[in-house]
Parts: structure tokens; C-alpha cells; sequence
């Protein structure tokens, strides 16, 4: 069983950096300031756009999928409901580029992480601000929410993954991982002791947080992994170097590569996200969103 593209989202004019998907939509974040919404089965582009005054660097749905969250380059976070089409909030705590939202559902807490190192932790219904921590690692370029709610992991530009605790926000632990910055953090879906990175170095590692031990180390891209996503079992990494590879997660062996060849992206590819255990969708500095699915 092998991933094949299904089709191409066409109409940003700049580099597309973020997604998120629902059931029936795909959205997608830009360099030319436009959230644009894609449908999935049709593969065009919605009535429904965002134009902001800045680069669009994070985005992610939360609350049942029902309202938008969205950060800037400026460090701008907007919030909007998808039902009525309306803005709720607007916050502009962060002067840095938000570049990583994550929600946690099981605490109903969002978090916002910036250019120099900050992260912000919301109320994701009272949408109040609960805590703003300077971690002093530079770029925050991904957070992790384990399959409990109750950790964090930081990928952080120092080389670091800080685990946190979620619920005192409190630093657990502190890993020296990969070699000028980590790209991508994500936990197992399985089992929360085990965490994956990728590396400005190219590696892509597997670790035990509980004993912070390095499990497997291998040299997965030509240069930074920029995300790192389970699809069903498989764990996907999408690199600076174009291309987006399929392991199995428990030895790291490669499954399959998708890269120009493969009808794929001809640029770095940014960000990734699930629609389903069979399919997903990429995006890219080429312009493109790519939905690609399992084929029996």
C-alpha cells in the first residue's frame, strides 16, 4: 500500500506555510496574508478568505472545529468563528512571529509560540490569557501535545526539546537533540513515553522521555525537517529538501519517499496534516496544497 497524490489546491501566490482540515475543508495559511479554505472533495477553493496585513504563519482549528485560530508574522493572534463568520478576538501579546499553535482538547488550553522563544497559554473557551513564559531558546517552531493532555514538547532553535507539564507548566525535562535547532516535535500516538524529532541536521530521532534516553538516530533529509506527523502508523516527516517520507515508527525504516517524481512538491515542503488513517495533505513554498491518499 502506497501513498499517490490525489490532487493539487491551486490559488495562493506565495509560499503556503500552515494547514488545518475538518471534515469537509482544508485551510491553508500563506506568505501572500491570505487564510483560503479548500474543499476537500472537489479540490476548489471556497467562498470563505481571510486577508491579513502580514504573513500567515500558524493556523489551527479548535472548539469542534468551529473557530479559527490564526498567527502572524507580526505576532498578531486572531481569532474567528467559522459559524458566523465573524471575528471574536484579536490579541497582540506576542511581538515576535507566532510560528506554532497547538490545541489541547483534554485541558481546553491553546498555546501560541514565537519567533524569540515565548509561549502563550489560553483559555480556549473564555479565550483569557493563563500564562506567558519566556523560555529564552529562541524560535519556537513546533509544540506537541501528548495523547494524555498532560505534556508538552518544545522544539526549540537552541538545539533543545523542553518537555513541559501542562498543567503547572512547570520544565520536566530538558534534551539536547539535534545540532542548530529542532524542527518538528511529535508524540506517539500509542504510547506517551515515546517522542520523535527532526533536526536543522536532518535527523530524525526517536527518544524515551520518561528516561530521556535516544532510542534511534538516523540521517532521514538532505536538510531541516520542517514536520513530522503520524498518518494512521505511519510516521511522515516533510523537509526543506522537497520531498515527504513515510517510516515505520517503531524501526525507522523507510516505507516510501514522495518528491517531484511522485507528481509532488518542487520546493520545501512546510507543514503536513491528517484528513483521515489513509490520507493527508501538504503544503509548500511552490504555491501548492497536495492531498495524497493510500491506494490498495
Amino acid at each position: 500500500m502506497k501513498f499517490e497524490k490525489v490532487q493539487s489546491f491551486l490559488g495562493h501566490s506565495s509560499s503556503v506555510y500552515t494547514l488545518d482540515s475538518d471534515a469537509n475543508y482544508i485551510y491553508s495559511g500563506s506568505a501572500d496574508c491570505f487564510v483560503t479554505r479548500w474543499e476537500i472533495a472537489s479540490g476548489k477553493q471556497d467562498k470563505f478568505a481571510i486577508k491579513f496585513e502580514f504573513a500567515v504563519y500558524s493556523l489551527r482549528l479548535i472548539n469542534q472545529q468551529q473557530q479559527l485560530l490564526v498567527g502572524l508574522a507580526s505576532g498578531d493572534l486572531h481569532i474567528f468563528d467559522l459559524i458566523t463568520r465573524k471575528e471574536l478576538k484579536f490579541y497582540q501579546q506576542h511581538k515576535e512571529a507566532i510560528f506554532c499553535i497547538q490545541y489541547n482538547e483534554k485541558l481546553n488550553q491553546f498555546y501560541a509560540a514565537d519567533a524569540v522563544g515565548n509561549v502563550s497559554v489560553w483559555d480556549a473557551v473564555s479565550f483569557d490569557l493563563l500564562g506567558y513564559f519566556p523560555l529564552d531558546c529562541g524560535k519556537i517552531r513546533r509544540i506537541a501535545v501528548d495523547s494524555s493532555g498532560e505534556k508538552l514538547a518544545l522544539a526549540c532553535q537552541d538545539g533543545t526539546i523542553r518537555v513541559i507539564d501542562a498543567l503547572t507548566f512547570s520544565e520536566l525535562h530538558k534534551i539536547d537533540a539535534h545540532n542548530d535547532g529542532v524542527g518538528s516535535v511529535v508524540f506517539s500516538p500509542t504510547d506517551a513515553t515515546i517522542l520523535y524529532s527532526g533536526g536543522k541536521d536532518a535527523l530524525l530521532k526517536k527518544w524515551n522521555i520518561q528516561s530521556k534516553q535516544l532510542l534511534i538516530t538516523i540521517p532521514a533529509h538532505n536538510y531541516m525537517i520542517y514536520e513530522l506527523q503520524f498518518i494512521g502508523e505511519l510516521l511522515l516527516s516533510a523537509s526543506r529538501d522537497k520531498t515527504i517520507k513515510c517510516w515505520d515508527a517503531n524501526n525507522l525504516s523507510i516505507q516510501q519517499r514522495l518528491d517531484f517524481k511522485s507528481k509532488g512538491h518542487k520546493h520545501s515542503v512546510n507543514a503536513l496534516v491528517s484528513l483521515s488513517t489513509d490520507w493527508f495533505v501538504s503544503c509548500s513554498d511552490d504555491r501548492q496544497v497536495i492531498s495524497w491518499k493510500i491506494k490498495v
